[in-house]
């Protein structure tokens, strides 16, 4: 079977993650895919980025969904908690989903994406959604939430390939649908390595290991059935892929 290899936040160990630069270098490295976050902004923009707050990749501490795009845009996004100064200046920008979308088109047309939707309303799914199929960019993606109703609506609505995860992590759970609307299922490292790891095996569905940063932890998803790998650092998955 063969696995896939996905960029976390592009290739965010050495790069702001959620940045065009990291996704630009994730896909010069090989990747098959990367993953990214989106949120809207005030006007209803979506935007990347992993957490609500741009505190700690920008400094600031505002919620995007209080902040216009043209206020989003003046953050740097340059992540000094994690770097220092070494990205400081260098003009590094909170992406639009659109900007992500131009890259990948001029880089690697209909390449997969990973398209996690952290604000959990049908709002932003529609604003992504839209975004995605004008770029042909769509049929390709994985989208990935934390959230049940959002799993589902992406299914039910645009039958789009879904991924969730782990009931016990998710914002919101219906246990009586259960795991109906998922395509796939992500499990974190510490699930893959945990007496647990049985129980969410058995579901049956295909599943998406994360974060794998290691040769050993790549092996070990190997090992235990991965569809496909997400790591920080691509190289030793990469690495270990292609001696496979």
């Amino acid at each position: 079977m063969k696995i896939f290899a996905e960029g976390h936040r592009g290739y965010c160990a050495k790069y702001p993650e959620n940045t065009l630069i990291s996704f630009e270098a994730a896909i010069d490295l090989g990747v098959y895919c990367f993953e990214f976050d989106v949120h809207l902004s005030k006007d209803k923009v979506p935007v990347v980025m992993h957490d609500a707050n741009a505190k700690r990749t920008c400094g600031v501490d505002r919620k995007l969904c209080d902040m216009t795009l043209e206020e989003i845009k003046k953050l740097e996004a340059a992540y000094v908690e994690k770097f220092g100064d070494e990205f400081v200046g260098k003009g590094l920008q909170v992406p639009t989903l659109r900007e992500l979308c131009e890259l990948v088109d001029r880089k690697r047309p209909h390449m997969p994406l990973g398209v996690e939707i952290k604000d959990y309303d049908e709002e932003t799914v529609d604003a992504t959604v839209a975004i995605l199929k004008e770029y042909g960019l769509f049929d390709n993606a994985w989208f990935y939430a934390f959230d049940a109703p959002t799993i589902k609506y992406l299914k039910t609505q645009y039958n789009a390939r879904t991924m969730g995860y782990p009931d016990f992590q998710m914002k919101r759970f219906d246990h009586e649908e259960g795991y109906r609307y998922y395509d796939e299922i992500g499990l974190g490292m510490n699930i893959v390595k945990s007496e647990v790891f049985p129980i969410f095996a058995s579901k049956g569905l295909p599943m998406h290991m994360y974060c794998a940063d290691t040769e050993e932890d790549v092996r070990l998803c190997i090992e235990k059935g991965a569809a496909l790998i997400t790591a920080n650092d691509p190289v030793p998955l990469l690495k270990i892929l292609n001696e496979e």
